[in-house]
Parts: structure tokens; sequence; C-alpha cells
């Protein structure tokens, strides 16, 4: 074992393959039984989802689109949550061959934001609009070490612009110790997410040459250790297109049981990367095994049916047509106006951003356009940290979304964040959409969800702010 002796292998490659070697029923009617057990909203099991992965038929498949839009609508209501990346700094000790941060990349610029520098990177999105944040980091720091990452969490919560302020740091930062992790949570982050990139063991020694990177046991149990340290809101995937989708999806069901098996919960969130180019990688621009539009579409609604109550993050990788369509077929939190260099959001440099960003972005509209988008489409922009905030994470999340009920906070606190970027931040343009939304929503909703709504909202119209339930 390269990394901890005795840790438990508990991604079985050998039964992936079996599963898909396997001749599973597709025929139209197994199609519909399974997709019939899904609406049901307790998971599917492998066979289930490989069923699901073998549509091809276009009314099937309009099928298993209109099963995900089901399941979303119902457990996460009309709400959409947004966020931004921070990238703090690009410095790396890894050699990931897909990576324009990889440490022998002579291409990239490097830089690691000063405090000072982080603080005007909040600053800006701020003012933008923003309340949540993903702080970003390349797997090696300046020479304070892990602390660096600690003491940019603890600026980007130092940071007021009027009433505005970043309620919610997540963290997508190389796998840590426990006692890392326990210090990682004493700064008050809300997720901690990471990447296994792929779960395929043959694949991943292909792709990782150098570093501790390259000790695939040390990072698939970076979650376990995260856990055992308290935190319970963890975010995990897959950077689709080098190993086979199917292969891939089927692997990371696998790491969402063996959470649930060990701590009781699984992951918060579930990210869905696809290859993007970037500088100084030729295997970024030439995915090995790349993923089509469609089977990307049908992965994600997939992933919404075998895991109904997980989030579903869409990364401003894709462009805004396809993230605008997979919407309805289950994800549930989109990043909006990105950068993906350290100092990009300050700067808004092309050329600086070409030569120091991880990837390149698909999706290039600002925050502002965004919502408006996302609003004209019937969906409520959301800004909301009020699960976070007042506990309920974890198990405690999940006993809330089972029953359906977590709906019944997602939509009025989500309305009400909505109201407080259409005050201190949109564009008139976007008010007027916005407005017309909220009126919308409010005049369908009922019972007590619609009282607590409307009074949220009001309570922001009439000055005040963070308000939530």
């Amino acid at each position: 074992m390269a990394s901890e002796e005795g840790v438990e292998r508990f991604i079985d490659e050998a039964k992936v393959d079996a599963v898909l070697a396997a001749g599973q029923d597709r025929s139209a009617a197994h199609v519909r039984e399974v997709l019939a057990k899904a609406r049901e909203m307790h998971g599917l099991d492998d066979a289930d989802v490989s069923v699901l992965m073998g549509i091809s038929d276009p009314e099937l498949l309009g099928e298993l689109f209109d099963a995900a839009r089901f399941v979303k609508d119902t457990i996460y209501g009309r709400r959409l949550v947004l966020f931004a990346p921070l990238y703090v700094s690009n410095l790396c000790g890894n050699d990931c061959v897909y990576c324009a941060f990889r440490a022998r990349n002579r291409e990239v610029t490097r830089r690691a934001l000063t405090q000072d520098e982080v603080a005007n990177e909040v600053r800006v999105l701020v003012e933008h609009g923003h309340k949540r944040v993903l702080l970003v980091a390349g797997e090696s720091y300046p020479h304070e070490g892990f602390n660096y990452v600690l003491k940019c969490v603890e600026t980007i919560y130092q940071v007021k612009v009027g009433r505005g302020e970043i309620r919610r740091v997540n963290v997508n930062v190389a796998p840590l110790e426990v006692e890392q992790f326990k210090a990682l949570k004493a700064t008050g982050i809300g997720t901690y997410q990471l990447f296994q990139e792929t779960y395929h063991r043959g694949t991943y020694a292909r792709v990782h040459l150098a570093g501790k990177k390259r000790d695939f046991d040390w990072r698939v149990t970076a979650m376990d250790r995260a856990m055992q340290a308290g935190i319970d809101d963890v975010g995990i995937g897959v950077l689709f297109g080098l190993w086979d989708w199917r292969w891939e999806v089927l692997a990371l069901l696998q790491h969402i049981r063996h959470l649930e098996a060990r701590f009781g919960v699984g992951p918060h969130t579930i990210s869905v990367p696809r290859m993007e180019p970037a500088i100084g990688s030729d295997v970024a621009s030439h995915p090995p095994k790349p993923v089509s539009d469609i089977d990307f579409r049908k992965l994600v609604a997939i992933l919404r049916l075998a895991v109904p109550y997980t989030g579903i993050i869409m990364s401003t990788r894709e462009t805004a047509n396809l993230r605008r369509e997979t919407f309805a077929l289950g994800v549930s939190q989109i990043s909006a106006g990105s950068r993906t260099n350290p100092g990009g959001y300050e700067e808004e440099d092309a050329k600086k951003e070409f030569e120091a960003a991880q990837f390149q972005v698909g999706d290039h509209r600002p925050l502002d356009e965004v919502v408006r988008d996302v609003a004209s489409m019937g969906y409520i922009p959301s800004f909301c940290t009020g699960c976070y905030r007042l506990g309920r994470t974890g198990a405690d999340f999940m006993d809330l979304a089972k029953p359906g009920d977590i709906k019944q906070h997602c939509d009025p606190n989500g309305l009400s964040t909505f109201m407080e970027y259409l005050l201190d931040y949109a564009s008139p343009e976007t008010r007027a959409v916005g407005d017309a939304l909220v009126d919308s929503v409010l005049a369908g909703m009922e019972g007590k969800p619609q009282a607590t709504a409307r009074k949220l909202v009001e309570a922001v119209r009439s000055g005040k702010r963070d308000v939530y339930v």
C-alpha cells in the first residue's frame, strides 16, 4: 500500500468491470421500470445505473431527462445556488499531465497572492454581488505552508464592502492530515472539496507523474480524514475525459457508499468537470476518453437519479448553452463570472489570465448576465448560506432533504438573497426580470413556505440584510 498500511481499498475495479460487462436488460420496458424506481427518490443500484447508461433511443432519453427534472424539482425546488472560485495560488508540487499548474510546466506564470491581494480579489467579488466563494490553491504553498490557506480563509471573512460580504468559504486544497483538517474546520469553512480526477488506478498512475498527488490512496481517503476531523460537508468529483465516463460514475458511486457506510452520510456535492484546454498541456486539449455533449447531459441526469439528495455542481468550464441545458437535469449549484488565475478578478487581464489560469473557461459572462439568464428561465438565483450557519449540514441536511423538506428552507432563503442582489447589485435589466420572478414565485407558493418567503423578502425590501430561516 503506497500511503497508509491497512487502508481499505473501497474502489472495487473488478466489480465495476463486471457491472459494465454484464448483459443488462436494456429493453424499453425495463428502462421505464428503472425510471419509475428513480422517481421514488431512494437512489439506484449499479445495475440500474448501467441500464440508464445504455440509453440511446431519443424517446427514452427524453424520459430519463424528465425523471431527473422531476427529482431535482421535488427535492431542491426552483433555486440554483451561485458562487465564484477564488484562486489564491497556482504554485504546485505535482506533475499532472492535464493541468496548467503542473510543476514542470514552464509556460505558466506562477503567483501566490499576498493577503492584501486576496482581500482585493474578495472586494471585487463582493462588489459584483457574490456571497459564497470556493477558495482554490495549487498543491503547494508559499513559505508559511498550510497556514497560508488558513490565513486566506480568515482574510476572506474579514472583508466588508458596504452591505456586502462573503458569508461562506468553501475550500478546494490538497489532501490534509486529520489535525490540519481540524484547523481548517476551525476557520469556519463550509464544504471541503476535492476531486479524485479518475478512480481508475492505471489511468491515475499514467496522468500523475510526480508529487504527492501520485499517491492514489492518500487522495481517495482524504474525505475520510476530513470527516474524522468533523467536516461533515464534503464535495467529490471526477475530471471526465481521462477514462470511460461510465466506469467513473460507477466508481464514484462506490466512493459515496463507502462514506455513507462509514460516516452515515455521503458527500454534500458532486462536481462534474470535463477536461478543457490548459496552457502547457496537450492532453487537456485532446482528452484520452472524450465525453460527448449528449453523454455529458446523460451522466448528469443519471447522477441526479442515483444519488437524489446530493448537490451537483456545474462550473464555467462548460458553455452557457450547455449549462442551461443541465439546470433541469439535476444541477443545483453553478459558478458564475469565474476567473481561474490568481488575481484575475481585480486585474481582468485576458493575457495574464491565459498565462496563469488552470484551464480555459467556456462561459465568460459576468455574474449579472448569468443571474438574469437564470431568472429568465424561472429558476431562483440563490446566494443562500443559511444551512451552513444554522448547522443544517451533513446528516442534518440529509434528514431534511430525504423527505423533501429542504426546499421549504431553500426557496424562501433563495428568494431573500436574490432580493438582496436585485436591490444592491443588479443592473436595471436584471432588476426588472428578477422582480417579476420574485412576484411570480411568491404567488405560486402556498401555506407556511409562502408566508415565510413573503416575510423574508419584505424584510430585505425594508432595508434588512442577511435574513434566513
